[in-house]
């Protein structure tokens, strides 16, 4: 065999060699990025890539930018929930401490409607603690395949009659037919109770409910009404625990409700709040 004959085999043999080490490169650092990718839709940040490679830094890198952005929205929103517990109890218990001592020291005052004031007091705050304790305990969603018009035609069927009775339409529609999701069924009714709750509390005439699919094959359940618009001001604090505009409200549900959804790997969010309609869209993904 001629010297240029061996020289082309050994070219070709590394060439062969540089190539299907560069495959096998290529699949092992997309198998990286693919567990990365699941671990962080998965809220799971204790991962790092030990060899020092330029990928891996820069993997490590995306993960640590995550890592610090969930602590800073964690912490932000211990801070808005410890803002509005310490609100809600200061508003509860400074009346009953105050009364009290009015009970002890006077003589004329009615010591009944005192003891009456203190047991509603008392009362709502029982209520906050329950309602705090609710949102704590929800269970694990126990998920099955579930057809979304099926779904819906049952919470049309709970809720049509009561939603009228108030002077409202309540209308569903799926845009796309057959629409199918993994969810806990009576987890998803609670969470649409409640936006259909809202919306007619907010004056809403007209609430509308339709299904589709997104291009990126996320089921998305949209709820509209034509109700009062959420004041700007308010929009970022909607989904904090307890928080409330209404006099008689516990502040949970909208924050119960993404909670369940973040359960199901989805999400709940406002779309829209405006003069015209307010959307809040419930995401499959």
């Amino acid at each position: 065999m001629s010297i240029w004959l061996w020289i082309l085999v050994v070219t070709v043999a590394v060439v062969v060699a540089i190539v299907v080490t560069a495959m096998i490169v290529a699949r092992r650092d997309a198998k990286k990025v693919s567990f990365m990718m699941d671990a962080l839709e998965d809220g799971e940040l204790n991962f790092r890539f030990r060899d020092n490679s330029v990928q891996n830094r820069a993997l490590n890198r995306i993960r640590g930018i995550f890592e610090r952005r969930t602590a800073s929205n964690e912490a932000a929103s211990l801070t808005k929930v410890f803002r509005v517990m310490t609100h809600e109890i200061m508003n509860t218990v400074a009346p009953i401490a105050s009364l009290s001592d009015a009970l002890l020291q006077a003589d004329d005052v009615d010591m009944k409607a005192g003891l009456e004031t203190i047991s509603a007091s008392s009362k709502d705050l029982i209520r906050f603690v329950e309602s705090y304790r609710n949102f704590t305990n929800v269970a694990q969603p126990v998920r099955k395949a579930v057809m979304v018009d099926e779904m819906m035609e049952r919470v049309m069927l709970l809720q049509k009659a009561r939603v009228a009775e108030q002077g409202a339409a309540l209308t569903y529609k799926a845009n796309t037919p057959d629409l199918l999701v993994y969810a806990d069924e009576g987890q998803m009714t609670q969470v649409f109770n409640n936006l259909i709750k809202n919306a007619v509390q907010a004056g809403a005439t007209s609430i509308r409910i339709t299904a589709d699919l997104n291009k990126d094959d996320q089921t998305i359940i949209r709820v509209t009404n034509n109700g009062k618009a959420i004041p700007l001001s308010q929009m970022e604090e909607i989904f904090v625990p307890f928080y409330t505009t209404k006099q008689n409200g516990t502040g949970i549900g909208l924050s119960l409700s993404r909670q369940i959804m973040l359960r199901h790997n989805g999400d709940l969010r406002l779309e829209q709040s405006d003069s015209n309609m307010t959307i809040f869209a419930v995401v499959f993904k």
